[in-house]
């Protein structure tokens, strides 16, 4: 029968492997926005109505450093006289999105209506996102019951005007930025 002390200092040698970590960098995207604009909407035999809408979303992906980014967000759409849209989407994005001056990002998802007689089914949008956090998303949706919706909205993303921002650097420097940053990345 063994000792249970060489036993025990065989699995600490097994394991010693596991506690050691060359320094790393972990960072991830975020996003964090919030815009107006109108939607247009319909749902079973009714007419089109158009509404004002607000949008906020909440989300993370990748390393911002990555050319592609893929995340997912939380939307909320309140439709300023009707109701809530709450999605869950995926996002894929270009880093010049995340970091500037230009890019896209595409999101794609499910949805559901929480108001009226309800629905739910497929979102999406595309968002042109420009320097300082500045969006300007196309988005719509689908669902039951002939639920149909699609509208413009602009806004900011403040996470990419402040942590994520790589434009303006020469004249406002970004003291803490989540990512390599391009002005002293390149000398």
């Amino acid at each position: 029968m063994r000792s249970p002390i060489a036993l025990l200092v065989a699995l600490g040698g097994l394991l010693a492997p596991l506690a050691w970590s060359s320094p790393s960098r972990a960072d991830a995207s975020a996003w964090s926005f919030f815009g107006a604009g109108a939607v247009g909407w319909k749902q079973g035999d009714g007419d089109l109505v158009v509404d004002g809408a607000l949008s906020l979303d909440v989300g993370v992906g990748t390393t911002p450093d990555a050319p592609v980014i893929v995340g997912g967000l939380v939307r909320a759409t309140p439709l300023l006289d009707s109701g809530v849209d709450l999605a869950l989407l995926a996002r894929v994005a270009t880093r010049g999105f995340q970091a500037g001056p230009l890019g896209l990002a595409l999101d794609v998802g499910g949805y559901h209506r929480f108001w009226g007689p309800g629905s739910t089914g497929v979102a999406g949008a595309l968002t042109l996102g420009g320097p300082l956090g500045i969006s300007l998303s196309l988005q719509g949706s689908y669902g039951t019951d002939d639920a149909m919706s699609f509208g413009a909205i602009a806004g900011i993303d403040l996470l990419r005007l402040t942590v994520y921002r790589q434009s303006l650097l020469p004249v406002w420097p970004n003291p803490s930025p989540a990512q390599d940053r391009r002005d002293v990345a390149s000398r």
